[in-house]
Formats: C-alpha cells, sequence, structure tokens
C-alpha cells in the first residue's frame, strides 16, 4: 500500500504592523527557520511560508498523520519565535492568538487555526490552499456547498461518472462543539438547512465516497475557545481538485460572487469578500474588507511542487497566485460597492452582527446601567 502523506495549513495571527495589516518581514524569517530545521530533522518533508493579512500561514507535508504531536509543536515553536520577534519591535497584537505561553500537545484550542488532511497520492495531485483574513468560520459554507453540491457550478457532478457519487458532508456546530456527518444529494435540504445559520454551524469536512477526503477546512472560534475576544478566526482550507474532484475552475468560480461575510473591523461587521493575491490582502478600507487568497500547488512525492525552477530548496515555492489577476478586479469592485453601503449603516444592524455575536460590546453594561429606569408598557 502506497505511502500516505499529509498536509498541514495552519495559521495565526501574532502580531503585525500598524494595527492589523501585516506581518513583519522578520517574523515569516524566523518561522521559516524553525519549519526549516524540522525539514533538517527529518520530521517535515516540505513546508512554505506564507500570510494572508495579519495571518502567518504555515503550509507544511510530512508522513506523521493528522493532529502529530511534533508537527503541531513545531508549528506553535514558529509561531512563539514569530511572537518574540512581534514583541521586540512592538508590533500590533504581538502573540495575540496564542492562548498560552506553553504547548500543550495540539494546537487545537489553543489559537491558532489548522487545516489537515491525510491521503494516498494519485498520479497527480493539484491542491487549493485558501486563506481568509478578517471573518469568521464559516465563510467558506456558501462557497463550498457551491462547489460540492451545486451541479450548476460544477458540471462535474453530473457529467463526470466519479463525482456523480456524490460526498459527505462533516457540519460542525461552533458554539456547542458537535459534529455531523451527512450525505449528498440524499440529505442535501437538511445540509443547507443547517449551513444557512452561519452563526452556529460550518463545514469542516467534505469526503468524497471513493477518493477519500476532498476538503478541509479550520473552523476554530477563538472568542469561544478564549472565553473573551482574543481576535478574528481566519478559517483556512485545503481542497484537492481534479480526477474525479471539483476542478480547480469549479472550485475558484464560487469565489466570483463577493459574498458577505461576519468579522471584518472589530470582528463585529458584515463585509463581502474581496479575492485578492498575496501581495494585495493588505486591509485598507475600515480594516478590511475581508479577504480570501487561492494559491494552487501540487503535491508530488509528499512534497510541494509549485513554479519553482528545479534544484530549489524546501520551503522555496512559487505557488499559482490564483485570485492575483486581474480578471478579478470586476469582483473586487463589485465587493467594495457592496462593503461601502454595509459600512453607511454604521452601528445599526445588517451592518454589524447580531448582539450575541458581538466579539466588542457594550451593550451588557448599558442594559445593566438603565435596567432601574426600564418600566412596563402602557
Amino acid at each position: 500500500m502506497p505511502e500516505k502523506v499529509t498536509v498541514s495549513l495552519i495559521k495565526a495571527d501574532v502580531g503585525s504592523i500598524a494595527g492589523h495589516s501585516r506581518p513583519h518581514p522578520r517574523m515569516m524569517e524566523v518561522a521559516s527557520n524553525v519549519l526549516a530545521k524540522g525539514v533538517k530533522d527529518g520530521l517535515l518533508n516540505d513546508y512554505y511560508v506564507t500570510r494572508c493579512g495579519d495571518d502567518i500561514q504555515l503550509l507544511m507535508t510530512h508522513r506523521k498523520g493528522e493532529n502529530n504531536k511534533e508537527v503541531h509543536e513545531l508549528s506553535w515553536n514558529a509561531f512563539m519565535t514569530a511572537a518574540g520577534e512581534a514583541k521586540k519591535m512592538h508590533l500590533y497584537a504581538a502573540g495575540q492568538d496564542l492562548l498560552s505561553d506553553a504547548f500543550s500537545g495540539n494546537v487545537r484550542g489553543q489559537g491558532p487555526g489548522a487545516a489537515e488532511m491525510e491521503f494516498e497520492e494519485r498520479p497527480t495531485e493539484p491542491m487549493l490552499v485558501f486563506m481568509a483574513d478578517k471573518c469568521g468560520p464559516s465563510a467558506y459554507s456558501l462557497p463550498v456547498s457551491k462547489i460540492f453540491m451545486d451541479p450548476f457550478t460544477t458540471t462535474g457532478l453530473v457529467i463526470d461518472p466519479r463525482a456523480h457519487l456524490g460526498y459527505d458532508i462533516e457540519v460542525v456546530d461552533v458554539v456547542d462543539h458537535k459534529k455531523v456527518l451527512m450525505t449528498s444529494p440524499a440529505e442535501l435540504y437538511d445540509i443547507l438547512a443547517l449551513l444557512g445559520d452561519t452563526t452556529r454551524y460550518a463545514v469542516k469536512r467534505v469526503i468524497h465516497r471513493t477518493l477519500g477526503i476532498a476538503a478541509v477546512i479550520s473552523t476554530e472560534k477563538l472568542n469561544i475557545l478564549a472565553g473573551k475576544y482574543v481576535g478574528k478566526d481566519d478559517p483556512v482550507m485545503l481542497v484537492r481538485c481534479q480526477s474525479g474532484l471539483p476542478a480547480v475552475g469549479e472550485v475558484l468560480q464560487p469565489f466570483a460572487f463577493p459574498q458577505l461575510v461576519a468579522g471584518w473591523m472589530r470582528g463585529s461587521h458584515y463585509g463581502a469578500w474581496y479575492p485578492c493575491g498575496v501581495d494585495k490582502s493588505d486591509p485598507s478600507y475600515h480594516d478590511g474588507p475581508p479577504r480570501v487568497c487561492a494559491l494552487g500547488i501540487q503535491i508530488t512525492n509528499g512534497k510541494i511542487q509549485g513554479a519553482e525552477p528545479p534544484g530549489s530548496k524546501p520551503g522555496d515555492h512559487e505557488p499559482v497566485d490564483y485570485f492575483a489577476g486581474e480578471e478579478w478586479d470586476i469582483v473586487r469592485n463589485k465587493a467594495m460597492e457592496i462593503s461601502i453601503y454595509m459600512r453607511g449603516h454604521g452601528p445599526f444592524m445588517p451592518g454589524i452582527v447580531s448582539p450575541e455575536e458581538l466579539e466588542y460590546t457594550t451593550r451588557p453594561e448599558i442594559l445593566k446601567k438603565l435596567e432601574p429606569r426600564m418600566k412596563p408598557l402602557d
């Protein structure tokens, strides 16, 4: 039996320049050095360090399986080292997403978000790496529904016999920390009934009946994990493509619709998703609008293959930056129009999220102060 490969994408905001903008290059450098040692020590096969907005993204391949303690500890150390550099430079929110000072065996529940999948490599293994900034864990639910359940998006669901089998969808309740595995298309309407509530439910995994894992999304909700506001959730997603799975173009198509996602300024506003290249992912309007980036890679013999020249070292990768192209300008312009409109609501819903979702709020104190003055209706 072929040896399985694990792809791990782990992210965290551990400090940035001038508010929530971008990590300092030195932070990226020291994080990369930690992962390079992981390759040298034989723990990792390969890695790539990148960012989306103020989040550092660690993309790694290895043979250790999901939730491996050594891989997660290596990631934790990379983030702690980067946070240390941020603190030296007095950068904003240094160490924000790290909820403790010591690693406890798994980054889940300690702040960083993680999307990991283990699989047997096909003869060719294209993969898309999605990274988001300024939005919550359910942000991918709408595009994932279109990619894996909508034949008007993914024609392969109709014309490709391998895709025609459908998918199993794992839905998580991010509030009560429960999950349920449902099947599409048989339970399509039931799945959508849950996912339509983006305050509570999100897709965690998509599984093909014969090819195995197709997509995985981080669903950690930081304000719930910490019991107080500590940062936006900014989910990441891995999607395997082609050869019985959705084509790359089918996976990208839903992002041409600039959907409203919760997060944005103070984690408490609705804004339109803005697809952009990594270098353009800095928030530039009202701490946003919410960004999403998509990188294309190949997994080749357990390693990352991008557009880099032959002979490159681990970590020296040039993925395809899919949202960087000018053909996405029309979507970006639409996203800005929508976001400016939503911002016009100020502190009124639907410009802001519901009171239960507000990550900064004075409402409880205001209600307590006004309680003695509240009178019954006539």
